[in-house]
């Protein structure tokens, strides 16, 4: 049966069209709860058994930094010459390892809470710790958010004090004060009230434990991070060109003006996508108790190896089933018919194509039992990969066949409908 009650001839039920799967939130720094994703970067090694990568995007913010820092080393020690370069590449290193250690905070915490880290990704505009699983209370949530901003105000405070140990001046008292104010930057920044930063997250716990709803947290603090990103499009241009955040700049236009506009518009960007991705993520996660592996099975007819394709096709369209199950003469499941298989096969071939041809022998992990159900549910079919599944009673009986393709739109569809406060 589909989702609508309705039963389907099974030949023409196999269209597999599987819609994207939903964005997980990929805003700049703070943990995130996300789904299966491969590497994306270059791994540069796992602290605490967490993968951390690089992504591509990370060059270019170097680059980017080395140009600007080695422009300011230029004012302030014009006798590096060309080894300015050198000592703006370093920063860019020291800076993001600065980063790393704000994301390895949330790793820590989330490991501490029982909570399954995918990886951490530095890329362009900061980090992702990507956190599979909410937290089951809004302290934790609270603590996990707290934790990455401490640490950079923590860094912020070790490097001053390492100013104070140095001449002023030099390599290392420039390099050190410039490290203790971009580590300053980024625990304000983080601990802005909206999301995807790290201060919407503790915005969202604060709303979850006096609302009782971690949903209507996630919608505050959701719309508090799209205010914010209003206000970093119009107000981080007009902060600099009044000289609110250094020397004032007499006209508007010119390469500054224009790189401080492109700089807030992709700030804006990233904190408003960041924020619509928390949402829909959000929503998914209150639909997914309501969607079983019970619920959104297939009907399935067991059919012999030998059975011919028409005949097995026949039986499960009396039947009302959309799916076919190989069985040995005992009736023991042994495997699956494909979807993308049948619909491969013409109609006038399929009297002599027999259903083994076009099946997938049942592997372990393919038995699914039907009482599986949100979180528990995906997170088993991303351990065992595949187009089908074979889905069982407790008593080990047939319910059915569970398609991923299903399942996906399932979720789509779960994430359309309307979040309510």
């Amino acid at each position: 049966m589909d989702e609508s009650g309705k039963s389907q001839d099974p030949e023409e039920s196999v269209r597999p069209q599987p819609p994207e799967p939903p964005e997980h939130n990929n805003a700049p720094k703070g943990p995130t709860p996300g789904k299966k994703k491969s590497g994306g970067g270059i791994l540069m090694g796992r602290p605490f058994g967490v993968p951390v990568y690089v992504a591509p995007s990370w060059f270019l913010v170097a680059a980017l930094i080395t140009w600007v820092f080695g422009g300011q080393l230029e004012r302030v020690l014009p006798e590096l010459g060309a080894a300015r370069y050198l000592v703006s590449l370093f920063f860019a290193v020291a800076f993001y390892a600065s980063v790393l250690v704000h994301e390895l905070a949330h790793t820590v915490a989330a490991i501490r809470f029982k909570l399954p880290v995918r990886r951490i990704q530095l890329q362009f505009f900061g980090g992702v710790s990507e956190i599979e699983k909410e937290t089951e209370t809004p302290g934790r949530e609270f603590v996990l958010a707290f934790v990455g901003p401490l640490l950079s105000l923590v860094l912020a405070g070790v490097f001053y004090a390492g100013m104070q140990l140095v001449e002023p001046g030099t390599v290392p008292g420039v390099l050190l004060a410039g490290l203790m104010i971009s580590n300053l930057i980024v625990a304000v920044f983080n601990l802005l009230p909206g999301l995807p930063l790290d201060g919407g997250r503790m915005l969202r716990a604060l709303v979850w434990k006096i609302t009782g709803r971690p949903m209507s947290g996630t919608i505050a603090a959701a719309w508090v991070g799209r205010a914010l990103a209003v206000t970093v499009l119009i107000g981080l241009p007009l902060l600099t060109h009044t000289g609110a955040l250094g020397t004032a700049r007499p006209e508007l236009g010119g390469a500054d003006s224009l790189t401080d506009a492109l700089l807030a518009a992709i700030l804006a960007a990233i904190i408003w996508t960041g924020a619509g991705n928390s949402l829909r993520m959000a929503r998914l996660r209150e639909r997914l108790p309501d969607l079983t592996a019970r619920t959104l099975t297939r009907r399935a007819v067991p059919v012999e190896t030998d059975t011919p394709l028409s005949e097995a096709l026949r039986r499960a369209n009396d039947a009302g089933a959309r799916a076919l199950v190989v069985v040995d003469r005992q009736g023991t499941p042994t495997a699956l018919v494909r979807e993308a298989a049948i619909v491969g096969v013409p109609d006038h071939r399929r009297p002599w194509v027999p259903v083994g041809t076009l099946s997938q022998d049942l592997k372990d992990g393919m038995r699914v039992s039907a009482e599986l159900a949100g979180e528990d549910l995906l997170e088993y079919l991303r351990a065992t990969p595949a187009t089908e599944y074979l889905v069982v009673e407790e008593t080990g009986e047939i319910y059915g066949v569970l398609s991923t393709g299903d399942v996906e739109r399932a979720f789509v569809s779960a994430m359309a409908r309307k979040v309510t406060s």
